[in-house]
């Protein structure tokens, strides 16, 4: 069973309980305009240049064959139409700035390389996340990394937007300790406006985990502009008063860090803010949410 990649984190802290590794899945079926991870986004492959590492040294163009970089006075140009992710380009810069952002590996490589840290989950209460991406758009893939996992006695953890196969999602739960389940907004129209897709199948599949009594965290991105309303914290309350098994919720005040990850992957970045959330308008949220739940609300 083989899946593509784009980062296995170690020694990760806000990915549940305990120390963790977080192994995170290319490919996504939403198009969040503040999304933090778009090298997640395609489930291939694709060049990154890290502009402000780029030296214009031009050795890069000069190892490849296909003519696919190209500096100018004005910059270091990618062509990406020519481009075969054969790897020249990254072996003969001296500045690291290329990266190829995806690789295919195996579920047992993965696994493997997970269980290295085994001491470390057991002494912490930790385990594998999965994330992305959406980590169910690999849906196969994932559930193969969830079984390995609960057979080698780890705890596991998926974060997920929910907006997936409502059979897979239910097979997966069988191998899933917690789901870190992602709320983007909680209005139907500016749900697709934000994100590119309804919330319904979001919403229902939320509602088959708690049937099933998965124990989920709500992760709830705060973006300025967008979701910063206090309809938006009365939604989130009334979604998780909806759901039984909800242990927490957790508020994500916007940050920037995907702006330039875009720039880098060659792409435009939808939402350009590149100012953190203020954290006095992020700890009043807090407080607003707070007074309409029981549930245990964070900034994470």
């Amino acid at each position: 069973m083989k899946g593509m990649i784009f980062d296995i984190q170690h020694f990760c802290l806000d990915d549940g309980p305990g120390i963790r590794t977080t192994v995170f899945l290319k490919g996504c079926p939403l198009r969040c305009i503040w999304c933090h991870n778009p090298e997640g986004l395609q489930k291939e492959p694709r060049l990154s240049l890290q502009r402000d590492a780029c030296t214009l040294c031009g050795k890069c163009q000069e190892a490849c064959h296909r003519e696919g970089h190209k500096i100018t006075e004005s910059g270091h140009e990618i062509r990406r139409a020519g481009c075969v992710l054969c790897g020249e380009c990254i072996r003969h810069c001296p500045a690291r700035a290329l990266k190829i952002m995806g690789r295919e590996m195996d579920a047992e490589e993965i696994l493997a390389d997970v269980k290295k840290d085994l001491l470390f989950y057991q002494n912490s209460g930790g385990g594998m996340t999965l994330s992305g991406g959406e980590p169910f758009f690999q849906g196969e893939f994932a559930l193969a990394l969830l079984k390995g996992a609960r057979e080698a006695g780890l705890h596991t953890c998926a974060e997920t937007s929910g907006f997936c196969d409502e059979t897979l999602l239910r097979e997966a739960a069988e191998y899933t300790d917690l789901f870190l389940f992602d709320i983007k907004e909680t209005d139907e129209a500016l749900h697709k406006k934000f994100t590119g897709v309804s919330m319904k199948r979001i919403h229902q599949n939320a509602r088959m985990l708690s049937e099933m009594g998965k124990e989920m965290i709500l992760r709830c991105p705060l973006i300025p502009g967008c979701n910063d309303r206090e309809e938006h914290m009365q939604g989130i309350a009334d979604l998780a008063h909806s759901l039984k098994s909800v242990s927490a919720i957790h508020l994500e005040p916007y940050h920037p860090f995907g702006v330039d990850k875009y720039l880098n992957l060659g792409l435009e970045a939808p939402y350009e803010n590149t100012e953190f959330m203020d954290g006095n308008a992020a700890q009043n949220f807090l407080e607003l949410l707070k007074s309409k739940t029981s549930i245990p609300v964070m900034i994470s």
